[in-house]
């Protein structure tokens, strides 16, 4: 019985399977270009998932008809391969998703179209429009003129991702204009410029870009938004435009003066472009409401700055001015006070003068009475006119208290003439000899100055006979003692 029994099934465990045939070739060459990794299973769950996240492929069959392979660097190469819409969007993953899995190949397609997947990554688009294909569905295809050309120089500049940055970097699809500074954009400016700076944002080498913000933003802000694209450094290079190629020249002198060509026009073209992208920021800073509201606070802040200095300055002016005022009042006081006080010592000198005028007025005139009542103590007539002219000396030449006590002195004797014309004579006598030594101290003085320093340069005058009878009058009228001697 147990050489019948049933043996049991033996339990299942997964192997690696490995392709065979031209589908190892095809397997390789994706695992190389990194496509599979070393496990299949692996490799099938990221083709699922690549598969899952399909982008959409357009085939517009007119215009790759509309194509003319010699001209294919004139072509838009995302229309070609069917990527119109996604453009420079399309990273590296979306472009390969447009290309179909090596296993989505029909079982009865030739070892030629093996051969095109393995060069082109299984693109859909190979698949749909190559040769064979088309011949096989009884399509006419001219082998010289085909625009599979076209599909395949899509394919070896998208593919490349230096060749994909230089096309796009002449993008015929981008849109360059730069909106003017007008009354309309100014109104609408968040309209229209903020699509105008997202198209140009592609262009950054910076990851994140600042975009062109909202109404109500601060000023730091704006001037942080400004500040990017005013110093915006672009990717965008122009070699794609380069009219020869450097490898096409016949010797290394030849292809260094191509490469010089070549830089001088990039150069030219990106100074351009630069040139575009500062017009399209200086444009926008312009017609910016938020630029002309922080301007305008900014004018009223300085307005009230200047203002409030003004404001310090006048106050200022009008402290100086009270101190001034308060500085001129106090001396106009003080010296209205030194001028009543002067007035009141004029007055008191005018008083005292008036008083020892009138009392020299009293003394001559007792002095002449005293001498006229006694017929001027003289014997004879022509003694009385001597003593009259000596009488006028004495009032001319005495002081006031010298002059009271002559009459004093007079009064008492004046009963004997005798007595009287004595003591006038003596007081005659003293004035003359008084009068005489003066006159003789000016004299030694004048011969001293003429002697000693009279010659020239000499500041000391010689003083003639008019100049002492002059002087002898001044001292005559003024005698020591008298008020403005």
């Amino acid at each position: 019985m147990r050489g019948n029994e049933a043996k049991p099934l033996c339990s299942t465990h997964p192997g690696e399977v490995e392709p065979v045939g031209r589908w190892f070739h095809i397997y390789e060459a994706r695992r190389l270009r990194g496509h599979l990794t070393s496990s299949v299973g692996e490799s099938e769950e990221e083709s699922e998932e690549e598969e899952a996240q399909e982008v959409e492929v357009e085939d517009d069959i007119h215009y790759l008809r509309s194509l003319n392979p010699a001209d294919w660097k004139d072509q838009d190469h995302y229309a070609v391969l069917g990527l119109r819409k996604h453009r420079y969007k399309a990273s590296d993953d979306d472009i390969k998703r447009a290309c179909k899995s090596w296993w989505h190949l029909e079982l009865e397609c030739t070892e030629y179209q093996v051969l095109v997947h393995l060069l082109f990554e299984d693109c859909m688009m190979v698949l749909r429009h190559h040769p064979d294909k088309r011949r096989a569905a009884g399509e006419e295809v001219r082998d010289d003129d085909d625009y599979f050309t076209c599909i395949t120089k899509a394919y070896e500049i998208l593919g490349d991702p230096i060749k994909q940055c230089s096309w796009d970097s002449v993008d015929p699809e981008f849109d360059d204009e730069v909106p003017a500074v007008s009354a309309h954009n100014k109104a609408n400016f968040f309209q229209i410029f903020t699509g105008v700076f997202e198209c140009n944002a592609r262009w950054s080498t910076h990851k994140h870009v600042p975009g062109l913000g909202k109404p109500d933003d601060t000023k730091q802000k704006v001037d942080r938004f400004y500040g990017f694209w005013y110093d915006f450094d672009s990717w965008q290079e122009f070699s794609y435009l380069d009219e020869e190629e450097k490898e096409k020249g016949q010797d290394r002198e030849e292809r260094r003066w191509i490469e010089k060509q070549n830089k001088v026009e990039r150069a030219r073209r990106r100074k351009e472009e630069m040139g575009r992208l500062r017009r399209l920021v200086d444009n926008a800073y312009a017609c910016d409401p938020r630029i002309a509201k922080f301007k305008e606070e900014d004018k009223e802040r300085r307005l009230a700055q200047k203002k409030a200095k003004a404001e310090a300055i006048r106050q200022k002016q009008e402290e100086e001015e009270r101190v001034r005022q308060e500085a001129e009042e106090a001396e106009r006081k003080k010296r209205e006070a030194e001028e009543a006080e002067q007035r009141a010592k004029q007055e008191v000198e005018k008083k005292k003068r008036e008083v020892l005028k009138k009392a020299f007025k009293k003394e001559r005139k007792m002095l002449w009475t005293l001498c006229k009542d006694n017929s001027y103590f003289a014997l004879e007539e022509g003694e009385r006119v001597q003593t009259m002219t000596d009488v006028e000396l004495l009032c001319e030449a005495l002081v006031l208290t010298r002059l009271e006590e002559l009459n004093k002195e007079l009064a008492q004797v004046a009963q004997d003439k005798m007595q009287g014309r004595e003591v006038l004579m003596k007081e005659v006598s003293e004035v003359r000899n008084r009068i005489k030594k003066e006159r003789e101290e000016v004299a030694a003085a004048a011969a001293r100055g003429g002697g000693g320093g009279g010659g020239e340069g000499s500041s000391l005058k010689v003083w003639n006979q008019d100049d002492l009878q002059l002087l002898i009058k001044a001292v005559n009228l003024f005698p020591a003692g008298t008020t403005k001697r």
